[in-house]
């Protein structure tokens, strides 16, 4: 089961790596939307330190031909699910994760304002585990406890808040079983 920690913020027991890439949410700001990402780094490899150093600021570039691309971005999310399941927090909730970019949904622009970012380490084509979608389950229905606003219809892709940048998680996410999973009572063990 997935708990958060009110007033860190955070995932009780993921691991904590600091991200600098966030600020301060605005005023008045109702948390009432999740957006799910899909990552791997390099592209179409998984594991390693990569997503933590991308996020952290710290990637080296001469480590992939790829990197070189990506290491001036300045960006983060609140947590990632790895493959097996392990939960890696970035930024606490409370706090604007830079992880939509340009963005809009439902006709409000700048959803990182008012949305919680989750990665899942994986790609457009490549299947995401059974883990993945379990602990993202738990996780999201974690989430409605501390901020109700976040019904299931307000969960949604990176490709649904930017989809003329953005494709992911990508065709391989199965949004029927995410929502048969969150269908089910939160199921505290």
């Amino acid at each position: 089961m997935v708990e958060i920690d009110p007033k860190k913020g955070v995932v009780v027991g993921a691991r904590y790596v600091p991200s600098p890439n966030y600020n301060e949410r605005p005023d008045g700001v109702n948390i009432d939307l999740i957006v799910v990402h899909g990552i791997s780094l390099p592209p179409g490899k998984f594991g390693g330190q990569w997503i933590d150093d991308f996020f952290t600021n710290t990637l080296d570039p001469t480590q992939h031909p790829y990197f070189a691309t990506i290491v001036s971005k300045k960006v983060s999310a609140h947590c990632l699910i790895r493959r097996e399941g392990e939960i890696v927090q970035y930024v606490p909730f409370h706090y604007r994760a830079w992880h939509a970019g340009e963005s809009v949904y439902q006709g409000r622009e700048e959803c990182n304002d008012f949305s919680i970012g989750i990665e899942l380490e994986g790609e457009d084509t490549v299947p995401y585990t059974s883990t993945q979608y379990q602990i993202l389950t738990n996780l999201v229905q974690a989430l409605q406890q501390h901020y109700p606003a976040i019904t299931r219809d307000r969960v949604v892709g990176h490709c649904h808040v930017a989809p003329q940048r953005k494709t992911d998680p990508g065709e391989a996410f199965d949004w029927p079983l995410l929502a048969n999973l969150l269908e089910k009572p939160r199921v505290l063990v």
